[in-house]
């Protein structure tokens, strides 16, 4: 039944104010639960998404609420569309970022080798010297380094949330997660297991790119090319067959040649035709190695041979691999040229490695060259180039192939055939719903670049262990091909402390017992399950069944390669389906030199201080202008008109119901009665309203924010400057109409304000519920959302453009005032406006209005053959004296 009851002006605040919103609001969403996801509920009625989980290190920036207010807004919209909302969040806690923080912040580092002190206390809490040399850290044992990520990441997980409650985000956080908790555990343990049993997952000892820092190998996805100055160097190999020329290779890795296994040309280059076949010697060291053809060789680069080292690149590798040569390495997992290398026979050559042995990279090459100089082995100038390196994205030290034993995942990287794996991933791009569009070539060229399979395992101690011990020979050797794992109902374990079925305590790490595997799984390959992880695929089908496939992956354009691409690959491997329907993709936040802003470029802005400087509406309103997919400068200015923007929701809001009793449920009277509304102003202005919604609803079932507040917002400021201002007097009850002109205003402004409210408000979070609260019960955000249908039958066929026409007039007369020079108080005697035919028919139907605007006494409308509304024969009355003011 509609509620007909005049509204209580009492429950409006006098001076109505942003302060203060967040708080009180948030604690009365928590309060009543209004967020929280019904499980009654079947999938058709569900709406879920797979919100991302951020790295619990430190602080949030900017970038993290510009993403994540989107993403809100997307599930804001689809709550007020009937679905039961399942929008959790958690938090990304294991990983090397983690580790990095609780170093710095306690002054720690972890030596798995030193036991465990259950009454251990860090030296430090709160430090941030991120310069700090590990030499200067305490020593402690895994666990109770363990312990302390655990007791930090608690820590930064309550002011996440603190901030991401303030900014609005409409996340249900009964159903919030973390990376590493026994859940988490336990869940991507499973799906290991079930990955190894099936064959996907699999051990390999090869050369694998190492960050020589953090001391861990690093997967495609994590590395990055940066520019580097760097040289070619151009030395001299012995031919044997005695003739004593000279083959002059140019490389950019003087060190690694005592790692040289051979020699290499491309198979149709003349100049090299005689030597394929043949053997040389390495200057300085004096290893024999072959002079092979290969097609991947490049003619035009350097001196067109390559000398084949175990391992400078990715070239090094492949022809390593396809001709079958030696492995010769020389840097260790710590950077540092190794003690020996037995490979080197002559005594001058192991003269010359003794003096490698133990440098870092640098050192050693400048060595090399400073050796090869005296020798007479480096020949011509040093060319100066600058050309990329590979990196690992946190790293700050050049990466280095090192030979280590490593798990993998498949993932097509190492699938050529046709309808593989690496296909069926594309497919599965093709299938998902991207916004943007064109992100999904992102993706697609991603899968075909691949070059190997997903190395999954990282040597670090805060993540989710490999749930695998090894059998120890009766020799005391580690078999690794005697894998040992246990059950599922077992789930979670830590190999390190746990012991496999048949076996005891006592047996570790002795003869004809077993060893714990000690590497961790990759952060990616935990965060890869965040749909089976936030869905309980491991602890609650039911639930899983109602929400998965979910409906909407929300993140950023940089991590589509890894994130993205990761949990399509568990997916598809785990459940043979997408993790979910839609993409929607973010782009960065760029500072002012047009930079992405990142905590390792240090040009982050924490959100902090925006939110209560702007209030959260206004950083929500800056976050909802920018476009899916595209880059957005950081702008302050946004915020500020976003503010502003609140701000008169607020005030316009009060001014629009204090014109006296309307409808108290519009949308309900305007669906039983049609007839409301009366006015053809009134009527012009609802059919305006009826196309922002159609429009609005088309955006935002595309997901384009965007695009809704690009629709709404000029509307909604016409609404406050040119409609409120030309029937405030009738609905006053002061024009001709009488009562009848004032209710069918009244029902306008009423049904306008609660529209525009509902279409603001996915957005406009918190100024949207407290004027709703001023007049409504409940939520505006548990509302349905509005519908073009009863705002066109209100609008009875009245023509839309008599709104604009009217307004048009309107400024045509202000501006009559204000070339004279007088106030906008002042009365017109008389005026003519002179309009288009079309619009002259449209002045009429708002004569009334128009005249109590201008305060015109007589009023003329001409139609014609002209292009504007302009005014004719105006004559002014007398400005009204300005009363003084009571200082009494």
């Amino acid at each position: 039944m509609t509620d007909t009851a005049p509204r209580q002006p009492a429950a409006i605040p006098d001076r109505p104010s942003l302060e203060g919103l967040e708080e009180k609001w948030d604690g009365v969403w928590s309060e009543q639960k209004l967020y929280a996801f019904d499980p009654e509920t079947t999938r058709d009625q569900v709406f879920s998404v797979d919100t991302p989980p951020p790295t619990a290190s430190g602080s949030l920036h900017v970038g993290h609420v510009f993403g994540y207010s989107q993403a809100d807004m997307i599930v804001r919209y689809q709550r007020m569309r009937g679905k039961n909302i399942f929008y959790p969040l958690g938090w990304d806690d294991n990983g090397l970022p983690t580790e990095r923080r609780v170093q710095n912040y306690y002054g720690v580092r972890c030596d798995p080798s030193l036991p465990y002190d259950p009454d251990f206390t860090p030296p430090q809490e709160g430090g941030d010297n991120k310069s700090a040399k590990a030499a200067n850290q305490l020593p402690i044992s895994r666990r109770n380094f363990i312990e302390l990520c655990e007791r930090l990441t608690e820590i930064d997980e309550k002011s996440f949330e603190d901030v991401f409650r303030t900014l609005g985000l409409s996340v249900d956080w009964k159903h919030g997660y973390q990376t590493i908790n026994a859940h988490s555990r336990a869940t991507s343990q499973r799906a290991f297991l079930e990955n190894l049993a099936a064959g996907q997952a699999y051990q390999s000892e090869a050369p694998t790119m190492w960050d020589v820092t953090y001391r861990t190998a690093v997967a495609q996805a994590e590395q990055e090319d940066r520019d580097r100055d760097g040289a070619y160097h151009r030395l001299g190999f012995t031919r044997t067959d005695g003739s004593g020329e000279k083959v002059v290779i140019a490389t950019t890795r003087p060190e690694l040649l005592p790692a040289c296994v051979a020699l290499v040309a491309h198979p149709d280059d003349e100049r090299y035709q005689g030597l394929f076949g043949t053997t040389v010697t390495s200057p300085l060291f004096g290893v024999e190695v072959p002079v092979l053809a290969h097609p991947l060789a490049q003619p035009d680069k350097g001196a067109g041979i390559a000398m084949i080292c175990t391992f400078g690149d990715a070239n090094d590798v492949t022809w390593w691999r396809e001709l079958e040569l030696p492995t010769r390495s020389v840097i260790g997992r710590d950077g540092r040229f190794l003690p020996e290398a037995p490979w080197i026979t002559t005594p001058e050559g192991q003269a010359n490695y003794a003096e490698l042995a133990g440098l870092t990279v640098f050192s050693a090459q400048k060595r090399v060259v400073e050796m090869a100089t005296e020798s007479g082995d480096l020949t011509g100038e040093i060319e100066k180039i600058s050309h990329p390196v590979k990196f690992y994205e946190n790293g700050d030290k050049p990466l280095e192939y090192v030979t280590s034993r490593q798990w993998y995942l498949t993932n097509g990287g190492r699938d050529g055939s046709e309808g593989g794996l690496r296909d069926e991933l594309i497919a599965r791009g093709r299938e998902l719903t991207w916004h943007p569009a064109h992100m999904e070539s992102r993706y697609r060229n991603w899968v075909e670049g691949l070059a190997g399979d997903w190395l999954i395992s990282r040597q670090r101690f805060f993540g989710v262990p490999f749930p695998v011990w090894y059998g120890v020979g009766a020799d005391g050797e580690t078999d690794y091909d005697t894998v040992l794992t246990p059950s599922v109902d077992r789930l979670p374990i830590d190999p390190t402390i746990d012991v496999p079925e048949g076996f005891t305590e006592e047996q570790r790490g002795q003869a004809g017992g077993f060893v714990a595997d000690p590497d961790i799984l990759d952060t990616w390959a935990t965060s890869s399950l965040t749909p089976q992880l936030a869905g309980g695929w491991n602890s609650d089908p039911e639930l899983f069944s109602k929400v998965y496939p979910m409906d909407l992956r929300p993140q950023g354009h940089d991590i589509i390669r890894t994130w993205l691409f990761s949990t399509i690959v568990r997916s598809h491997l785990q459940q043979d389906a997408l993790p979910w329907k839609h993409a929607s993709i973010n782009g960065w936040i760029l500072d002012p030199d047009r930079k992405k802003m990142s905590k390792s470029k240090g040009n982050v802005v924490t959100p902090i201080g925006l939110l209560e400087q702007h209030g959260s509406d206004g950083v929500r309103y800056w976050a909802g202008r920018a476009r899916q997919g595209v880059d957005t400068a950081f702008d302050e200015g946004q915020m500020k008109i976003g503010r502003r923007l609140a701000i008169k929701i607020l005030n316009a809001s009060k001014f629009a119901l204090g014109f006296g009793e309307a409808p108290a449920d519009p949308s309900g009277a305007l669906a039983a009665d049609p007839a409301a509304v009366t006015d053809p102003l009134d009527r012009a202005l609802l059919a305006n309203l009826a196309e922002v919604v159609e429009q609005s609803t088309t955006a935002f079932e595309d997901m384009d924010y965007a695009r809704v507040l690009e629709l709404v917002e000029p509307f909604f400021w016409a609404f406050c400057d040119d409609y409120i201002e030309l029937v405030k007097e009738r609905a006053h009850g002061n024009a001709p109409s009488g009562q009848a002109g004032a209710d069918s205003a009244r029902a306008a402004l009423a049904i306008a304000l609660e529209v525009q409210l509902r279409l603001f408000a996915p957005v406009i979070v918190f100024a949207t519920e407290e004027v709703w609260s001023w007049w409504r019960g409940g939520s505006v955000h548990t509302q349905p959302w509005p519908v073009a249908e009863p705002l066109r039958a209100a609008a009875q066929g009245q023509d839309a453009a008599l709104l604009d026409t009217v307004a048009q007039a309107a400024i045509v007369v202000r501006r009559l005032k204000s070339d004279a020079k007088v106030s906008q108080k002042t009365p017109v005697l008389s005026v003519t406006l002179r309009a288009p035919e079309a619009a002259a028919g449209h002045l009429e139907a708002a004569r009334c209005d128009l005249m109590a605007l201008g305060r015109i006494e007589a009023l003329e409308i001409a139609g014609g053959e002209v292009d504007a509304i302009s005014t004719e024969d105006a004559e002014l009355g007398e400005p009204p004296v300005k009363q003084p003011r009571n200082k009494g």
